[in-house]
């Protein structure tokens, strides 16, 4: 089993057992103790896979899983509860749950919808990267019938290590390595690009990048889905996990 794993359960001794189970099989296992330090985890580093105890003080799973859903899209979910219902099992698949398993599950049946989730978490992956690799090789040819080299082609800027974005098409490239972003994900990169170091509140960063004014509760929810989809872009590039960083209670700063 390779891949990396969180698993978030209020029970320490559950916790335990669950995390021994997957290092067993290879899994690179980290373990939060409750639904905020979940997403605090999330916020911070990219998983695979996330198994979720669904009853919680506090923050529950399905809100951590709301939460997922939007700054962590492709990393699969499993929820373990032994409050079982039709209801929330209903409610966990509608926000995109890979599974809904009652405990005490065995480690079978662990291990099974484990592997399941990261079998559809590769498969999803693979088809982003062929998508990204088609769109990145149409804007190429379409530099090319226009007479554009990457010399010619003015609004470069250097990442860092030899990474750099080209803001009018996009496109971030380290040799072979070529990722296209979204134009509100170039947008939010130059901005933080143009001002590293700066801390940008949550709510700065949504009226320069979105162009309108939030509340200081609503900004982090606009911002935490394109935050975590410019990381997982970037993720290509082995030195960007320390570039854009979440700064608690705050905002984010590029490194």
């Amino acid at each position: 089993m390779k891949g990396k794993i969180l698993v978030v359960d209020d029970e320490e001794t559950t916790r335990r057992s669950l995390a021994d189970i997957l290092r067993l099989e290879g899994a690179q296992v980290k373990t939060a103790a409750g639904g905020e330090a979940a997403v605090e985890s999330l916020e911070q580093e990219t998983f695979d896979l996330i198994l979720l105890d669904l009853k919680m003080p506090g923050m529950d799973g399905l809100d951590v899983l709301r939460i997922a859903s939007s700054i962590a899209s492709e990393t699969q979910v499993i929820l373990l509860t032994a409050h079982g219902s039709l209801e929330s099992a209903i409610a966990a698949l509608r926000l995109g749950a890979h599974d809904y398993l009652l405990k005490p599950a065995s480690p079978t049946q662990i291990l099974r919808s484990v592997n399941g989730g990261l079998a559809r978490r590769t498969e999803q992956l693979r088809k982003r990267n062929l998508i990204e690799q088609l769109e990145a090789s149409v804007q190429q040819l379409k530099d090319i019938s226009q007479g554009q080299t990457s010399d010619t082609i003015p609004g470069v800027m250097e990442i860092a290590n030899g990474v750099v974005m080209n803001f009018d098409r996009r496109l971030v490239e380290q040799g072979e390595k070529k990722i296209i972003l979204t134009p509100t994900e170039g947008k939010l990169l130059r901005v933080l690009l143009e001002n590293r170091k700066h801390v940008f509140t949550h709510r700065e960063l949504v009226l320069l990048v979105q162009g309108y004014d939030t509340s200081d509760w609503e900004a982090p929810e606009v911002l935490r889905p394109l935050v975590s989809r410019l990381r997982r872009k970037l993720s290509v590039f082995p030195e960007s996990k320390k570039w854009i960083t979440n700064v608690r209670g705050t905002g984010y700063v590029f490194e």
